[in-house]
């Protein structure tokens, strides 16, 4: 039902996010969704990266000196065509749930659209999405894309 995304935190300086990326890949750590988002003086890296790689990719991190941890994430597969993400969230704002932030997956094999969803209730953001028969994506799922 939930996937797993790892969350570092960085000082917002030049070149941080570049030796993030650079230090996973030459780690061969595969990133198959990315968000960043900052402020005046740090940064937040959201990223997934297969189930397999998750304690590697937290080792990594952590051995450089970065404050890295794993959190729940909902990863949806939405239809690709207009009102598709409005679908979604309509089902979201019925069932009074919030999203406190949302970023799209880069997939290659399927034909739909593919977002991560931090909703501000996960067990309930599941049960309403799955009630109104929009599908889930597990990392099972996002290991094979």
């Amino acid at each position: 039902m939930f996937i797993k995304q790892v969350s570092v935190f960085l000082e917002n300086t030049k070149g941080t996010l570049r030796e993030v990326t650079q230090l996973l890949g030459e780690n061969e750590i595969n990133l198959l969704a990315l968000s960043v988002a900052d402020t005046s003086g740090f940064g937040i890296i959201r990223l997934i990266v297969k189930s397999g790689d998750i304690d590697k990719t937290l080792e990594i991190l952590r051995n450089s000196g970065n404050i890295a941890r794993v959190n729940d994430v909902i990863c949806v597969r939405i239809p690709h065509k207009p009102m598709g993400l409005s679908e979604v969230l309509a089902v979201l704002e019925e069932n009074n749930i919030s999203v406190e932030y949302s970023y799209s997956f880069c997939r290659s094999t399927i034909d739909d659209a593919v977002i991560i969803l931090r909703p501000s209730d996960k067990v309930l953001c599941a049960e309403a999405l799955t009630k109104a028969g929009i599908s889930l994506v597990s990392h099972d799922e996002v290991d094979a894309f």
